[in-house]
């Protein structure tokens, strides 16, 4: 069913302004203060497993559970994303850093290849107990991830045997069998890391492992109430209530509303996609489409968030997106990349690419600081000045979650099959292609996001014959594209969103394609009830948001013309390059109004200019007030 594969991020040299800053930030300032933040919150410590185990670093909450519980994630994570930055370039000194978490790792390893640093060092007999809560197959698969990372960087093993040896061990502990646990993980990961591992070596056993765990989901009788009552704990006693939180309600191909924790569906579905492309399971691939539907024509922010709930950190109901307390996790908008791309694997359709490119430069971008230390969890879409920034967090999921993407970020721009290249982001690169009819070198050059003038060159030993296929955005009205000067009729040469053009290609060929930025407004589903009678800013790919470095304390306050002209400009005090957007709009003139609290007359309102930067560079600046949706007078 897989008709395309996306091309390795190691063939896809970034050579675009803005995908190439955020590349050397993330691979010179995140990633080495990343682990000088594990050390300093003893998260390199925990791995050595002494005994007796040493005080918590996080207390228990009231509910008596800890985030520590699952930091060997984290370091699973970090050892991915810096692997990722070993693949642009070697570093002695990050090698040697992972190669000593390596060794801790394989020390603290059980003779049965069982693995987690939490339970070897506290309690140990508890193993296999309570999945539902305590993320050791999530665990686990974040290590796996991590450790193919690194085979895949540097050559070195010593962690894909340790990693190996405990899927190993959790293949004889799960499965159909009448001596096995007929158990799944709570937070879902671990399917995506063994598909992975199946791809790496070609191991079948990885793949069963994988799909055991999904067609095993949500059926009866209940694992979770079942190691519950194991354990003497009441099932009714869990404290989300109910077992939509990790969508373990019912059977996954029965599934058609997006609910509960919203990262954990996202794997969950990312993992239901690769699934149904190495099985050819047609089931799986129309749960995915019709959870796909209800996730972004009903449960989307703007800027491609998902869930609006802290109290379980996902999904409430249709239409439910209140921006002054949207939780929006940014691992939630990773996640849904992760899915994204491999629906477009599925179906080169450009809805999918549509959304990953939305969730990419808004919803996660915005996770991470401009200097590149400093992070969201949450990604509110209307703040009063309090939320903030932080360097560090209880449970840092996060911060090697946005780390890994963007180190990783080239192999989301292309996908191939045997006769055809599909384009799938812009940004300025140069990928190379292993085509039926020969190698072919693709560079393409542009200042996207700023701007949408965009140029192809093709290179090739000999002409070769393949499809070239090129997302047009659904907001590029207009669209506009040439072959060596001479016009394409884009209208009539659009299949699914993508421009198809199909021909032999010689050395020297030139595409050029346009995608108009004019400033759009957006406005929200009625049902939407927070945004009724406002608007929103868009510019591309791009999402806007008014600051208060920009328009001044009462920024919640202003209105933007419905009538009136937007233009966009490049920015002051911004990265060079920056668009931002200007709007003729309205200001309430409080010294005006005198001193009353109400009054029986509205405010006077006085002309001002609004001004929108590009929703992911907000408080970067200093700290203020913000907004994405504004009040719209006519």
């Amino acid at each position: 069913m897989r008709d395309y594969s996306p091309l390795d991020f190691t063939r896809v040299k970034l050579t675009g302004a803005f995908w190439s800053e955020r590349l050397d930030t993330v691979l010179t300032r995140t990633i080495p203060s990343q682990y000088e933040q594990l050390v300093a919150h003893n998260m390199i410590e925990a791995l050595k497993v002494e005994q007796p185990a040493p005080p918590l670093t996080i207390p228990r909450n009231k509910s008596g559970f800890t985030t520590q519980i699952f930091w060997d994630s984290d370091i699973g994570k970090w050892i991915e994303a810096a692997s990722y930055a070993l693949s642009h370039e070697r570093d002695e000194d990050i090698e040697a850093k992972i190669d000593e978490i390596v060794e801790l790792l394989g020390a603290a390893q059980l003779e049965d290849g069982y693995l987690n640093c939490w339970y070897i060092g506290r309690e140990v007999n508890n193993r296999w107990t309570n999945l539902r809560d305590n993320h050791e197959l999530y665990n686990a698969g974040h290590l796996l991830e991590g450790a193919i990372a690194y085979f895949q960087a540097t050559g070195r093993r010593k962690l894909l045997d340790i990693m190996e040896r405990y899927m190993d061990h959790i293949a004889e502990v799960f499965g159909p069998g009448p001596n096995q646990k007929k158990g799944y993980p709570g937070h879902q990961e671990i399917e995506l890391a063994l598909i992975r591992l199946y791809h790496l070596t070609g191991d079948t056993k990885r793949l069963d492992l994988a799909t055991y765990f999904i067609n095993q989901r949500g059926t009866q009788p209940h694992y979770f109430d079942l190691e519950a009552n194991a354990r003497g704990s009441d099932p009714a006693s869990f404290g989300q209530g109910t077992y939509e939180y990790n969508q373990s309600h019912k059977p996954v191909r029965e599934q058609d509303k997006v609910v509960g924790h919203a990262v954990r569906a996202m794997y969950m579905y990312a993992a239901m996609a690769d699934l149904a492309a190495e099985l050819d399971d047609e089931d799986l691939k129309k749960a995915c489409e019709v959870l796909w539907a209800d996730a972004t024509g009903k449960r989307m922010y703007v800027t491609g968030g998902f869930g609006p709930s802290a109290s379980n950190e996902g999904f409430t109901r249709d239409y439910d997106l209140p921006n002054d307390t949207a939780y929006a996790e940014t691992c939630a908008t990773v996640a849904m990349i992760f899915w994204a791309q491999r629906m477009l694997n599925l179906d080169l359709d450009g809805r999918y690419g549509d959304i990953l490119e939305l969730g990419l430069f808004n919803g996660a971008l915005s996770g991470l600081s401009h200097e590149g230390e400093h992070y969201f969890y949450e990604n509110k879409l209307q703040s009063d000045g309090s939320h903030k920034r932080w360097a560090w967090h209880p449970c840092p999921c996060c911060t090697m979650n946005v780390s890994r993407l963007i180190a990783s970020v080239g192999g989301y721009f292309y996908s191939s099959s045997a006769d055809a290249i599909a384009v799938h982001l812009y940004g300025g690169s140069e990928a190379s292609f292993e085509m039926a009819g020969g190698p072919v070198l693709l560079k393409e050059t542009s200042s996207y996001p700023w701007s949408g003038d965009i140029r192809f060159d093709v290179s090739v030993e000999r002409p070769v014959n393949f499809a070239l296929k090129l997302r047009v955005p659904a907001w590029a009205h207009g669209a506009s594209a040439s072959v060596n000067g001479s016009p394409v009729d884009v209208g009539a040469h659009i299949q699914s969103g993508y421009l198809n053009i199909e021909r032999e290609w010689r050395d020297g060929d030139t595409v050029a394609l346009t995608l108009p930025m004019t400033p759009q407004r957006i406005y929200a589903n009625p049902q939407v009830g927070a945004d009724i009678g406002k608007v929103a800013l868009r510019r591309g790919p791009l999402v806007y948001a008014l600051e208060q470095a920009d328009n001044g304390q009462d920024v919640l306050n202003l209105r933007l013309r419905r009538d009136g002209d937007i233009e966009a400009n490049e920015g002051t005090n911004l990265p060079p390059g920056t668009i931002v957007l200007k709007g003729e709009g309205l200001a309430a003139d409080a010294t005006a109004w005198g001193e009353a609290l109400y009054a029986e007359h509205p405010p006077q309102m006085k002309p001002a200019t609004l001004t929108a930067i590009p929703y992911f560079y907000w408080n970067n600046r200093q700290p203020g007030a913000m907004t994405v949706w504004m009040q719209e007078e006519s």
